[in-house]
């Protein structure tokens, strides 16, 4: 079952302790779909400029990414440039050109109106709304945030919350939307927005999920190469919800699954700049690193 991702595909320059890159391929978008496509088909909104290389199209249509909704506008593609010091959890970003993304207008092809699956990532709230008015009856809606909207446009985001069934953010930003210091009260304040599961990605320390009937907490695996976090969470929302719908399961254990899922996929996507290591990444080293962190977290039996 293919997935409909809303999102951007940008140009970044990353700078970390262990190199840098420039100019090479990012957005919220690309870093999902690529993700997702190991598990299911992914049809992706998103819009670039008319310099954008066609070799990192290329590389989407060689992972089955569906780019009848990316739309090809008059100017330059959006360009993030962030640096990271040895805490590899906090990016520090330099400079925001957003380019043709500014007067981004997610239109869907026909053809994409009947998603099932669907994922919001982080852009405006009221243009992820717009995108979920134009879906005609999703299964399951995911969705994605920031600092910056939960701050600036906090309304808009509660409005597209009550539509939303999952809920993918970070510690910090939990906290912020419920205006609570303690996680696990925020995380309760905010299902009561609307969102039946809350997913808190807490960076090299894994994730958390909060549903109805309680909690499940993942670690991330254990690296001994990290290069670049860029686009992590992103990876991890791709592995997360493309396991779900290749498998149409939405049951506590698919999703507890479906959490190490996209652990496995972002641990992955830190090991190399951009989405270098997602360019040979095979499926059997998936399911190998799958395996092994249900070794990470075994305990039942172990004397």
């Amino acid at each position: 079952m293919s997935i409909l991702v809303v999102g951007s595909v940008a140009l970044d320059s990353v700078e970390t302790p262990f190199g840098k890159a420039q100019e090479v391929l990012g957005g919220s978008g690309t870093y999902f779909s690529t993700s997702a496509s190991y598990f299911t088909d992914v049809n992706l909104v998103a819009v670039i400029g008319n310099d954008f290389p066609a070799g990192h199209l290329d590389f989407l249509r060689s992972r089955q990414v569906n780019l009848d909704g990316l739309t090809v506008a008059d100017g330059k593609t959006f360009r993030w440039s962030g640096s990271y010091g040895y805490d590899l959890n906090e990016a520090h970003t330099l400079d925001t050109q957003l380019n043709v993304f500014a007067s981004f207008k997610p239109q869907l092809p026909p053809h994409y109106c009947d998603a099932e699956y669907v994922f919001l990532a982080n852009i405006d709230p009221e243009l992820q709304l717009e995108v979920l008015q134009q879906v005609v009856r999703p299964k399951l809606v995911a969705c994605d945030t920031m600092n910056f909207w939960i701050q600036g446009k906090k309304d808009a985001l509660l409005r597209t919350l009550k539509y939303v069934d999952i809920l993918l953010i970070n510690e910090g930003e939990v906290r912020q939307l419920a205006g609570e210091p303690n996680t696990v009260k925020a995380a309760r304040a905010v299902l009561a927005m609307g969102p039946k599961t809350l997913v808190v990605k807490q960076g090299e320390y894994g994730a958390v999920m909060f549903t109805e009937k309680g909690v499940f907490s993942a670690p991330a695996y254990p690296l001994e190469s990290v290069y670049d976090p860029t686009g992590a969470g992103d990876t991890f929302a791709g592995g997360f919800m493309g396991y779900l719908a290749s498998v149409r399961d939405l049951s506590e254990a698919a999703m507890r699954k479906a959490i190490v899922f996209g652990s496995v996929m972002a641990s992955f996507n830190v090991e190399a700049f951009s989405l270098d290591r997602m360019r040979t990444l095979k499926i059997e080293e998936v399911h190998e690193r799958y395996r092994m962190f249900q070794l990470l977290t075994e305990f039942s039996g172990i004397d």
